[in-house]
């Protein structure tokens, strides 16, 4: 079985508050975005073989195979279920370390394809479960539809939310952002106006209304990447941001947007563009 985990972005992202247990109430909303990683699944009928094997393409992963959110994906199902012994294998295109949710798009996909695999009957609701206990934003994956998220960003409800005949384009300089280290930074604070009530505006009119919070800090952390919004916006953005922690940046615009002319306006960058 072969799928494609998507990427999202973060339509504003509003740090409200630290919690006791040490994490962040935050609130967002989640848009997927068709950049996409590959990730296949296969059973092996070898009965002397692993319970899994795991192969990932195209990328370097640090750690050990352990720490891969597609593997704890088969291992937290196999906790509980009988699963048949596997051959994962993951090609990345989705960049790490840049706030797209690559990692956490793979493993929700990876809990999809398993339920599947092994006929377990796993209902969205159950599957979003045992995706929140490996990431706050990998449920989010499980449905794959504009959600706004509370909470740590696990708790979802669906949003009218279409950026349909937008161009979106997406910018990841070489650097690695992690999330440990973008809360650290951060400040958290009540919005003076709710992403909820925001999202529901025209796209031209979020610039100035909608934020988000990571920017501030990561910023002052990183001082060469605000330049990329600034150019976004200066090659006619409607809108741009920083997605989630970093370091990618999103851009929408209403024209359409060459990858060529990306690649010569962010040298050296990851560059992606589709109209949506």
């Amino acid at each position: 079985m072969v799928t494609f985990p998507n990427a999202k972005i973060n339509l504003g992202l509003d740090v409200v508050s630290k919690r006791p247990d040490g994490y962040h109430n935050l609130e967002t909303v989640f848009y997927p975005v068709p950049l996409e990683d590959i990730l296949e699944i296969t059973v092996n009928s070898d009965s002397g073989a692993p319970d899994y094997t795991f192969t990932m393409k195209n990328a370097h992963f640090e750690g050990s195979d352990d720490d891969n959110l597609v593997v704890k994906a088969y291992k937290i199902l196999a906790a509980e279920h009988k699963l048949p012994k596997v051959a994962i294998t993951l090609y990345k295109n989705i960049p790490t370390g840049a706030g797209l949710g690559g990692g956490s798009a793979d493993a929700a996909f990876a809990l999809k394809m398993l339920n599947s695999i092994a006929s377990l009957g796993l209902s969205d609701h159950a599957l979003e479960d045992y995706a929140a206990r490996l990431g706050a934003d990998c449920a989010f994956f499980i449905r794959n539809a504009p959600a706004h998220a509370t909470g740590i960003g696990n708790i979802l409800s669906p949003v009218e939310c279409s950026l349909k005949g937008y161009t979106l384009v997406l910018v990841k300089p070489g650097i690695h952002i992690s999330t440990k280290e973008a809360y650290s930074l951060v400040r958290p604070s009540e919005p003076e106006i709710r992403i909820a009530d925001i999202i529901s505006l025209p796209a031209e009119e979020w610039k100035g209304k909608m934020k988000n919070d990571f920017e501030k800090s990561v910023f002052a952390a990183h001082p060469s990447i605000e330049s990329i919004k600034e150019k976004l916006y200066s090659m006619g953005a409607v809108y741009a941001s920083m997605s989630g922690s970093g370091s990618a940046f999103f851009g929408i615009f209403s024209n359409d947007v060459d990858v060529c002319r990306l690649k010569a306006e962010f040298p050296g960058m990851f560059c992606w563009s589709k109209r949506l």
